[in-house]
């Protein structure tokens, strides 16, 4: 697909891989082949769950800095909302995402994580936002998915100090889901999503939809979008079949309509 980045599609499985070695850094042409990754996997209905993975020793160990000791601040003020879009499009394909994390997952690397679902990641792994390190902050997602997902206090630990956490650390504030040795972490990952290619792809989508959204959300709100998407479930092939296989008392055979 890309010089950097490709998609690869196995048995339902889509997966993004990353391959600018020696680390993966994210420069600008890795960040719209990502995009276009992205993009591809959710608008391919061959592809039921991702994965993102990057080869080699290393998930990403961030952004490509010597393009930024070159980029002005006129520039940034365009570039940033790319960046930030780019890994945006990988949070927003509308099926289960899992990253695969080996080696380093720093900066923009811990950030294309995070917009994943879930994320495996090797015992001997590294992820963190080291960007106060360079006079900055993440830019592309880290402060908003961080806080998020293991809470202001922590996230501001991350941030403020720049330091990178170990795996233990990792899977005990919840930035981890699963640590395994390095060498099992992409196969561990296409297990985690493999049950969710025969499910029902429609109703996957609107939890997956009313969870993210949902964050962004009154309480009041939520309910309403729920309710929204519980409705719109009765339309699809998928709702007659569960709930008449459940009263048949055998197992579903769901379409994915």
């Amino acid at each position: 697909m890309g010089q950097f980045v490709r998609l690869e599609v196995v048995d339902g499985i889509g997966t993004i891989r990353l391959e600018r070695p020696p680390v993966n850094a994210i420069n600008t042409q890795v960040q719209e082949e990502l995009r276009t990754a992205a993009l591809a996997a959710a608008g391919d209905d061959t592809v039921r769950a991702v994965v993102v993975h990057g080869s080699g020793r290393h998930f990403a160990a961030g952004a490509d800095i010597t393009e930024f000791t070159r980029t002005t601040y006129q520039e940034m003020v365009f570039r940033a909302g790319a960046l930030s879009s780019a890994l945006d499009a990988v949070a927003r394909i509308t099926k289960p995402v899992v990253a695969a994390v080996t080696g380093y997952a720093l900066g923009g690397g811990c950030e294309l994580a995070l917009a994943c679902d879930w994320r495996v990641i090797a015992e001997d792994a590294k992820l963190g936002q080291p960007e106060i390190k360079l006079g900055l902050i993440p830019g592309a997602g880290g402060t908003q998915r961080l806080s998020r997902l293991i809470g202001p206090a922590r996230a501001k630990d991350l941030i403020f100090s720049g330091r990178m956490v170990d795996s233990e650390e990792a899977l005990r504030i919840g930035l981890a889901d699963r640590v395994v040795p390095a060498d099992q972490v992409y196969a561990t990952a296409v297990e985690l999503v493999r049950q969710y290619t025969t499910g029902p792809a429609l109703a996957l989508r609107a939890a997956k939809q009313a969870i993210d959204s949902g964050l962004g959300m009154d309480l009041a709100a939520g309910l309403e979008l729920e309710a929204h998407l519980f409705a719109g479930l009765f339309a699809t092939d998928d709702r007659l079949e569960g709930t008449t296989a459940f009263v048949e008392k055998r197992d579903p055979r769901f379409t994915g309509r």
